[in-house]
């Protein structure tokens, strides 16, 4: 099934501009990009494939695996390879989970819903084969494969890959096409580096930003500075794309996150947390099933609120809720007000136990452009939270990277600053 759309896709438009590899300057119609694959497809199915890097050899791995009928497990570089089982016929896709909840797993899909997330993720966001994708993300993550193969190989849109992401390389892939209008999905913390280098490209017309929270701030700098909305996109690696903000200005809530894409429909479960029914939702996770993945829903430990007409908030993670004296926080709605502060550029909150008290204790781990000292964050946050939500305790860190597929794991750095203290698991 994936290989019959992918034909299709070489049938329209063979001698149309598939694939672009800044790094070697080399440009493949669809037709070359076929004829490439096809020459190293096996005589029949084979183990489970793992594609890997982010050149043009992981997409002609990718194509060489469905001509096979052979299940793909992408990696990215320096990625060990799980010790997985071989899946049933019916199951051609597994994605590794980013592992920052808890232990790395494997979802299952199969072509049908693959086909789902391309399709939905295409039609409500707008992608068309008159805008190219710079691909500056892992093609691995699920956040790339489904709004950078899956897009080109199952709808014909061109695919321009970036041989690094720093703001140098940027500017000269997104000419390489002329004028031409791109579409450049990325994680906030590479639009920030670009906005900052003010090396965002004149010609991207529709920017996406995924895997991590968008701050508010930034969308609305980099939108009064070029005029650019930056779109908040949610998913999840067990069933693709979930809500998106389609809409033309800033958003004011930093909660918000969008509307569900077409095909999709998000519920809140009794305990607040999100549930995902859609085509598109992977069959299982593979090898050990679980119940909060079957039957065409996903049940996500992402706490909720949804509006009467279909708004998406995220309020925070249940696993992740910081327990003070009896009551429950939301970490996210700590880093919201924090993220305010002008010097703030990036923060992350957690809770630690706290010794002979009840509950635990907030820490705030910032990376702020200048000097800044507890006592002003500290003054800043009582204007806006209530005095128990204040953090306690204050680490400043020069730079608070996010990891590959731009997350901030809370257990990471839980441990990483507190290594005496038993983890808070998740």
């Amino acid at each position: 099934m994936l290989d019959d759309r992918w034909r299709e896709c070489v049938a329209t438009q063979a001698n149309e501009t598939a694939l672009h590899d800044s790094a070697s300057g080399r440009f493949w119609t669809f037709r070359q990009l076929a004829d490439a694959a096809d020459a190293g497809v096996a005589a029949g199915p084979e183990g489970i494939h793992f594609p890997i890097g982010n050149g043009v050899e992981f997409i002609l791995a990718v194509l060489r695996a469905w001509r096979s009928r052979s299940p793909i497990c992408p990696l990215e570089a320096g990625q060990s390879r799980p010790e997985i089982s071989q899946p049933p016929a019916s199951l051609v896709h597994l994605k590794t989970t980013s592992g920052t909840t808890g232990r790395q797993r494997c979802v299952a899909f199969t072509a049908p819903q693959l086909i789902a997330d391309a399709d939905a993720i295409v039609e409500t966001m707008g992608l068309t084969p008159k805008h190219p994708s710079l691909g500056v993300i892992s093609l691995a993550h699920s956040y790339g494969f489904s709004n950078l193969v899956l897009p080109l190989l199952l709808h014909g849109i061109p695919l321009i890959l970036v041989p690094s992401p720093l703001p140098g390389a940027l500017g000269p892939s997104a000419r390489i096409l002329g004028s031409v209008g791109l579409t450049l999905p990325a994680v906030p913390a590479l639009w920030r580096s670009w906005h900052e280098a003010n090396a965002i490209p004149e010609n991207v017309k529709i920017a996406i930003s995924a895997g991590a929270v968008l701050p508010v701030a930034l969308e609305r700098s980099l939108f009064e500075k070029s005029g650019l909305k930056l779109h908040n996109f949610l998913g999840a690696t067990e069933c693709g794309g979930i809500a998106y903000d389609a809409t033309s200005h800033p958003r004011v809530d930093p909660r918000f996150v969008g509307r569900a894409l077409r095909g999709v429909a998000v519920n809140r479960a009794e305990d607040g947390c999100l549930e995902v029914r859609s085509p598109a939702v992977g069959q299982t996770y593979w090898p050990d099933a679980e119940s909060a993945l079957e039957g065409g829903r996903y049940r996500s430990s992402d706490v909720i609120d949804l509006s009467p007409n279909g708004d998406l908030f995220l309020v925070g993670r249940a696993d992740d809720r910081i327990h003070v004296a009896g009551r429950k926080l939301a970490p996210e709605s700590v880093e919201a007000v924090l993220r305010m502060h002008p010097d703030v550029r990036e923060c992350i909150v957690f809770g630690i136990p706290t010794a002979g008290q009840r509950g635990e204790s907030i820490v705030a781990v910032i990376e702020a452009h200048c000097s800044l000292g507890p006592d002003a964050l500290r003054a800043f946050a009582l204007e806006r939270l209530p005095a128990w939500q204040i953090p306690r305790v204050w680490k400043f860190l020069e730079s608070l990277p996010a990891n590959p597929r731009g997350k901030q794991s809370r257990n990471q750095w839980r441990r990483e600053l507190f290594p005496d203290l038993n983890p808070k698991e998740s």
